[in-house]
């Protein structure tokens, strides 16, 4: 066994969404900079995901965003959202405002590590992670890896933690002294299956995404890569009883005809953040981004839109501090303010519903769920927010008779993260308000968690 040491600007671990994308401006800025991917080569990009993403202005333009709709996009014409009552059988149509996309992220990885070696970075495949280097005052100088049995030291002015949900660097690493934010827990995250499964005709779908909820705290998905490639998976609240997601998943495509003869032709397991973004997600010489900063919208699971952006907010914002060898917490601070005055604020009033849900049965939740308008039942998926005229609001009363007090219930609820999301809007700009921002903030959870019943989950 022998030992190695580079030296680089910046070091990145793990070759994701947010991996590629935090390299990518690093190098394009001119910066030395080196991704760590755990998988060999020809497996990189092969992750578990639904697929599903807003469209190509989701992401940052520091790679050719047509190259990647060219050659990842499989399916530009998602138009709407559909949910299904599982015990009516009922369907619910939610129209998007703007196409959306479903895509193959097998060649969507593959190509944005193209991108990233384009830029000038290094890619070292085979290279596993195994602790975070410090000083003695605990700044974060690097990381300690292994690829065929050698163990290698790359020392960097800033480790960029894109390692994924429950990242191994976090464990590692003391971060005792520093802002970020170790107030994380298994229960925090959800478990996900996925299978891609080639069936025999194009389903009615191809248009839209399929929503079922699970018996448990979860739901089902079936996504449409093209009209006969279809992203089938589920996920579930690590704060629920175990679900056996294999058998469930199979469970319900065996009582759907489309997927009668139908080939599975991959499956992946995962876990995710369906949490509300990390407090604080820098120390010195160190930041976290994508999922390892619980930057996933809490109520789908989407993750790839957030992991491109923080990404890229944080390495701009890190630049100058790399270059002048002070990338420090404060210095790193303002990526925080970034993030939480843009979708950070939506995924915190988000996850208030789903800390709500947990102190509901699935049954109840559903009935009310298909109640909702459309819209409203969209803007509180993707903007922790509803709103809604006189007419709407009885007809909503009409339709959910026998829930009035949960209604009444959520509608308090909806108060908080309505303040909920205000108070995030005003993150501050300076770690010195950082406590002061956090106290306020967690006496608007002591309000939810008294409305609601449910546990609290920080």
């Amino acid at each position: 066994m022998s030992a190695a040491s580079d030296s680089y600007d910046i070091v990145v671990v793990g070759a994701g969404t947010a991996g590629a994308f935090a390299a990518s401006t690093a190098a394009s800025e001119g910066l030395d900079v080196v991704v760590l991917e755990r998988k060999p080569e020809e497996e990189a990009g092969h992750i578990a995901c639904g697929d599903a993403i807003k469209g190509k202005s989701t992401f940052p333009e520091v790679i050719d965003l047509d190259y990647l709709r060219e050659e990842s996009f499989t399916n530009q014409r998602i138009q709407r959202a559909v949910f299904e009552n599982p015990k009516t059988g009922e369907e619910l149509d939610v129209p998007f405002g703007q196409a959306g996309a479903v895509v193959d992220r097998k060649r969507y990885g593959e190509v944005i590590l193209e991108e990233t070696e384009r830029a000038g970075a290094d890619i070292h495949y085979d290279t596993v992670v195994q602790d975070v280097l410090q000083d003695d005052d605990g700044r974060v100088i690097g990381v300690r890896a292994k690829r065929n049995g050698d163990t290698l030291t790359y020392e960097a002015e800033l480790t960029v933690d894109a390692a994924g949900a429950l990242s191994i660097l976090q464990d590692k690493g003391d971060f005792g002294d520093a802002s970020f934010d170790t107030n994380v827990s298994y229960s925090q995250f959800c478990s996900a299956y996925r299978e891609v499964v080639e069936v025999p005709e194009p389903v009615d779908y191809e248009d839209a995404i399929v929503f079922k909820p699970t018996e448990e705290l979860g739901y089902l998905w079936y996504f449409p890569r093209t009209g006969t490639e279809i992203n089938a998976g589920l996920g579930f609240q690590m704060t629920e009883p175990p679900m056996k997601l294999v058998e469930v998943l199979k469970r319900d495509m065996s009582r759907r005809p489309e997927f009668e003869g139908a080939t599975v032709k991959d499956k992946l397991g995962a876990s995710l953040p369906t949490r509300r973004p990390y407090d604080s997600a820098v120390a010195d010489g160190f930041v976290a981004v994508g999922d390892a900063a619980g930057h996933v919208n809490p109520t789908t699971g989407g993750g790839i839109p957030g992991a491109a952006k923080s990404a890229h907010w944080a390495v701009k914002r890190a630049i100058d501090a790399v270059v002048e060898g002070d990338a420090t917490e404060e210095r790193l601070w303002r990526y925080n303010h970034d993030v939480m005055t843009d979708f950070g604020k939506r995924f915190a009033a988000m996850d208030v519903y789903n800390i709500w849900g947990t102190a509901h049965d699935v049954d109840e939740l559903t009935d009310i769920v298909t109640a909702l308008p459309a819209q409203q039942l969209l803007n509180a998926m993707t903007k922790g927010e509803t709103s809604m005229s006189l007419r709407l609001k009885l007809k909503t009363v009409f339709e959910t008779y026998g829930h009035w007090d949960t209604l009444r219930e959520l509608y308090r609820v909806r108060g908080i993260a309505g303040e909920l999301k205000d108070h995030y809007g005003r993150y501050p700009e300076r770690p010195g308000a950082f406590a002061g921002w956090q106290e306020r903030r967690d006496s608007l959870m002591d309000d939810l968690y008294a409305v609601s019943g449910a546990d609290p989950k920080y």
